[in-house]
């Protein structure tokens, strides 16, 4: 296995491993003490607005400590030239991920439009956001063993 699908296998594991993690917190301090806050609309926005620097700021510690680690066991820095068939992997990958998101985001508003309740959107949304994420690092994965 490559350095570059090593490293996307453990940013998608730790993606993973956040939402569950944050999921859990989120149900655990605030659902179970009120269930009636499912209902409402802020709590939702501001779960979804703190998530999306937590993810960020994890992920960019997460490539910090792989480098180092990185660093030390093989003692040579890592290589930052990214060739062609980085790029048109990434962007296969991104292309796919961009229309789950798209699909998920059509959901989300579809279930308002079919008049649900507004909390129903938010976790769509959040889904859609993280499984198209999850499937672009798999897709990534695919295309570098497969070859493009």
């Amino acid at each position: 296995m490559y350095r570059k699908e090593k490293q996307i296998l453990i940013s998608n594991l730790s993606t993973v491993a956040l939402l569950i993690f944050y999921t859990l917190y989120v149900y655990l301090n605030y659902f179970r003490e009120d269930p009636l806050l499912i209902h409402n609309t802020a709590f939702w926005v501001k779960a979804f607005l703190i998530l999306i620097p937590v993810m960020m700021g994890m992920q960019i510690l997460l490539h910090i400590v792989l480098a180092i680690i990185y660093k030390i066991t093989a003692n040579e820095e890592i290589p930052t030239i990214t060739d062609e068939m980085d790029r048109l992997i990434e962007l296969k990958a991104m292309r796919v991920s961009q229309w789950v998101f798209i699909l998920g985001f059509i959901l989300a508003m579809g279930s308002q439009a079919l008049g649900m309740a507004s909390w129903v959107m938010f976790p769509v949304l959040i889904g859609s956001m993280f499984i198209a994420c999850i499937i672009e690092g798999m897709l990534q994965i695919w295309f570098y063993m497969k070859g493009v």
